[in-house]
């Protein structure tokens, strides 16, 4: 399982990018979030979902952990494959699909294209208990406060649980150290957060 692709983003397109790593072009398959994410850049780094199928081996490519663990959650749904998850975080940035979900609002998915008041239900329904407010909160430092800060969240996070603390609480922390200082350095940002937890 390839977990992110890391290189030069050599095309660009609202539902596709092409990105070469040591001379391979990777085709994804990308979100709008994403799209928007990566616009006007050279290069990147990306998280990956693989689909292995009969005819195919299709890479989905995402801007943050977060919003692949969205897109992971809604294929499990029936009736929900994965370009009709694209489809519905192209409509809603994480933060605002996770805000839907659990505030259970059917008038939101129904709008998007493809998707019917039984999908919608069968979606609320299925994930309103795997979607958690703290995780709205990530989304939103990633997607509000621009995407060079989603890799120190997912870094500093990840060293806080390697280091015992619950993840819950460590998001909270790191969360509100880069809403005062966008621009501290993960290291800075575990330390500031070991003094608070």
């Amino acid at each position: 399982m390839i977990e992110y692709i890391k290189g030069e983003i050599v095309e660009l397109a609202p539902a596709r990018m092409i990105m070469e790593c040591a001379g391979i072009g990777y085709e994804l398959n990308i979100s709008l979030h994403t799209y928007s994410a990566y616009n006007g850049k050279k290069e990147g780094k990306i998280y990956v979902y693989e689909v292995i199928r009969e005819d195919a081996h299709l890479f989905y490519g995402f801007a943050s952990k977060e919003e692949r663990e969205l897109f992971l959650m809604l294929t499990t749904v029936s009736g929900v494959g994965p370009n009709t998850a694209r489809t519905i975080l192209s409509s809603y940035p994480p933060a605002e699909l996770i805000q839907n979900i659990a505030s259970r609002n059917e008038a939101a998915l129904t709008a998007v294209k493809g998707i019917g008041l039984k999908t919608a239900q069968r979606i609320l329904v299925d994930l309103k208990n795997k979607v958690k407010p703290v995780e709205a909160e990530t989304a939103s430092i990633t997607g509000a406060t621009a995407m060079g800060n989603a890799h120190v969240v997912d870094e500093a996070v990840a060293a806080l649980v390697m280091l015992g603390f619950q993840k819950a609480a460590s998001q909270k922390v790191v969360i509100s150290i880069l809403k005062g200082s966008p621009a501290l350095p993960v290291e800075q940002v575990i330390k500031s957060a070991l003094r608070m937890l």
